[in-house]
Parts: C-alpha cells; structure tokens; sequence
C-alpha cells in the first residue's frame, strides 16, 4: 500500500504516511488473505488484491466522512477534520485511483474489475438509497438489509471472492467465500449498529444514527412489538429530529425497553451462523478455523 501510494506532493505523501501510521482492524484484507490460503496458496496476485480491497475501503471512508460531517472515526480524527473536506474527497479520490492501478494487468483483472465495479456501484446505491430512507423515515426490515448489503457487506464479499479467484480456487469455493464474507459483513455492521444504542464501546459518540434518522434494526426490532399506531409515531419523530433533537433520548430508551437490542443480537446470531456454514465447503485448516472464530467474535465484541 505505501508503495502504491507514493507521491512527489509533500502535502499528500505526508498525509499519506499519517494515515497508513493510523490504520484500523484491516478486517477485510485480512479474511482476503485468509481465504486464499484456505483455497490454495497465497500469491503475489492474493496480496495485491488484499491492499487494493483496503485502499478502496479507506477510500469510500475518507469520502462518507465528508458526507456526514463526522469529526471522529475509530477515536480519532477523521482526514476531513485533519485537512478539511475539499483535501479528504481528493485524497479519497486518489486512494481509489491507485487502488485500480494495482487491480489492472493482473491475471485475474477481468472477472475482479468486473466485481469491485460492482461494489463500488452498490456503495454509491446503498448510500443514496439511505439518505431517501432517511428523508422518509419509513425503513422495514427489508430496505435496511438491503442498504447494510450495498454499504457493507458488498466489500467483504469481493474481497473473499477475488482472494479466491487469485488461487484458482472452483466456482464452488469461489461462491463459498462469497456467502461467507457477505454474512460475515451484514453480521459486522449489525454489531455497530446495536453499539450505536450505547452497547458497547466504538470510540465514537453513541445515537448519531438517530440524529441522521437513521432507521437501524435495535429500532426496527422494537416497532416490531409496537401497534401500527405506535409505529407511525415513532416514525413521526424520527422525522421530526432535526426540529426536535431531544427525541433521540426517547427512541434509544424505546428501542432498549422494547427488546430491540435483543431482536438484533437474534438477527445477528442468524448471520453469524450463516456465515459458518458458508465454511462447510472449504478444506480443514488451521485458517478455516480462524475465519469462523472470526465470524464467532461478532458475537461478542464490544468495539
């Protein structure tokens, strides 16, 4: 990634150097990297997908940062609280370009170009289909699954499909690991959005979904209990939070007292399960192993 990231602007490189210094879990490059060695033998090609996979991840944060105004990321500050937002979407811009760079005249470049495209046009989906969601305040169950998919999960998939694909892993292994890390991805942001419900400790303020009337599933799950007259008027102050700020407080102790919490860890339960079943095709190895402890742990981590 450094190397792929080199650049003669002082200005860049040096925030460049800032930010690899600061880098998070690299969750994504890292079930890549696992997925390749379950499905064959790690190659200079599984490598270069691993890094591009996170750089176009960093890129799409760099960039919602923006989008949301958000000062904080991971307890620390965003690049566009750094340099300001003009300088973060250039930089995630550029991110992104080398990103593509390391993709192209590798072997495989065909089929993995055809699959980050994809996801990149489901971010750019899953995001606009959010902010109408939020505009409405009339999330089910189903829109939110859908925009946690595009936002979230569509990553984690390629990134385990091309890790297979550099291996010349089947057509079956190759579908495996995708069903595996799309689970493994629904899973791991329904666990940030119970924390954003104060459960847990993510190094950012808690209810700032709420504050964007940002319908999530501990929400969702407690209407779910509610008559529909109940419903409609959660809804209504969902939609009435820019007006009427204080209204968050009470949505966060409905959703808690109304078993919303317990409704998505449920749901996180069942994705957790897919995600290990996904496995049962993958040889036994010390890294099989590892991936579903992997999708185990987002039973139980608090950050």
């Amino acid at each position: 990634m450094r190397e792929h990231l080199r650049s003669d602007i002082p200005l860049l490189e040096n925030t460049n150097e800032k930010l690899l210094f600061n880098s998070g879990k690299q969750l994504r490059p890292m079930i890549s990297l696992l997925v390749s060695r379950s499905c064959g033998k790690v190659n200079f090609e599984s490598i270069r997908f691993a890094a591009a996979t996170e750089m176009l991840h960093n890129a799409t944060l760099f960039h919602d940062d923006v989008a949301d105004s958000s000062s904080l990321r991971r307890g620390k500050p965003t690049l566009s609280a750094m340099v300001g937002p003009t300088a973060a979407v250039l930089i995630g811009d550029f991110w992104l370009s080398r990103a593509v760079r390391m993709i192209v005249s590798m072997p495989h470049q065909s089929p993995v170009i055809d699959l980050y495209s994809k996801t990149l046009s489901d971010l750019a989906e899953g995001e606009m289909l959010q902010m109408q969601k939020a505009s409405d305040a009339d999330t089910t169950e189903e829109d939110y699954l859908r925009i946690i998919y595009y936002k979230t999960a569509s990553l984690f998939e390629t990134a385990c499909r091309v890790a297979a694909i550099s291996v010349d892993a089947s057509p079956e292994l190759q579908d495996a690991a995708g069903r595996y890390a799309a689970a493994l991805g629904i899973a791991f942001q329904i666990r940030d959005d119970i924390f954003d419900y104060g459960q847990g400790e993510i190094g950012k303020p808690v209810g700032i979904d709420l504050k964007e009337r940002k319908i999530t599933l501990p929400l969702i799950g407690a209407m779910n209990s509610a008559s529909p007259e109940r419903q409609e008027q959660i809804r209504q102050m969902v939609r009435q939070i820019p007006e009427h700020p204080e209204y968050c407080d009470e949505l966060q102790q409905f959703a808690r007292s109304h078993g919303g919490i317990e409704y998505a860890t449920l749901r996180l339960d069942d994705y957790i399960e897919e995600a290990v079943s996904a496995l049962a095709l993958f040889p036994d190895s010390k890294e099989k192993e590892v991936l579903a402890e992997l999708a185990r742990y987002n039973a139980v981590r608090n950050k």
